[in-house]
């Protein structure tokens, strides 16, 4: 994956084969995804890159991360449960995310269209974080999913309706496997390691 916040907006994330070339999801939503970076640098966040993906932070807490998919591209607000979210305009990332945290856009005129809920969403994350006041604890039954198993529940169709049909013990299991990894790189080969297994109904510490 890319370490260099540049090569997004020029390349790609390089998660796939598609990454420096015309057909890479960055480049066809290029213009929306320039204009996310624009009202995030605006507002006064500090852009990094994580997961691959421009990151940006708030007095050292992460506030909004961004991602290009083929249908779509999408605004994700860290501990976005906090947002009261009085324009409606929040989904869920996928079906096992408890909260709507995330802004999808299929048409790169939609960000100029939304520049104002969406730095007024900035601007609300970022009083909560300067106030140190975060979500509270979900109950032990509901699942904080990594982000790397998020994308991948995304991604695949196969995956996400395995995942969702486990007993709430295996998917605790396996999340709390694939969290144990220091690194995200590691994370994502843990996940793509255990695919047939999840598919297959069981959980990481069987065989």
């Amino acid at each position: 994956m890319i370490t260099n916040i540049e090569d997004y907006f020029t390349k790609g994330c390089d998660r796939c084969v598609k990454f420096n070339t015309p057909e890479c999801a960055t480049q066809i939503w290029a213009k929306g995804l320039a204009g996310l970076r624009t009202i995030c640098l605006d507002a006064g966040l500090d852009e990094t890159v994580k997961w691959g993906h421009p990151c940006y932070m708030h007095v050292g807490r992460n506030i909004a991360v961004f991602g290009a998919f083929r249908e779509n591209f999408r605004l994700s607000f860290m501990n976005g449960s906090l947002l009261k979210d009085t324009q409606k305009v929040l989904e869920k990332n996928g079906p096992n995310t408890e909260n709507a945290t995330i802004m999808r856009f299929t048409d790169n005129d939609e960000v100029a269209q939304k520049a104002l809920i969406i730095r007024a969403y900035l601007y609300e994350l970022m009083g909560y974080a300067s106030a140190g006041i975060k979500p509270t604890p979900k109950h032990q039954t509901e699942l904080d999913l990594v982000v790397e198993l998020e994308i991948a529940l995304e991604d695949d169709i196969m995956l996400a309706a395995a995942f969702d049909a486990l007993t709430p013990g295996r998917k605790r299991g396996w999340n709390l496997h694939f969290s144990s990894a220091k690194q995200s790189v590691t994370r994502e080969r843990r996940i793509a390691a255990a695919r047939r297994q999840i598919i297959a109904g069981k959980g990481w510490n069987e065989r």
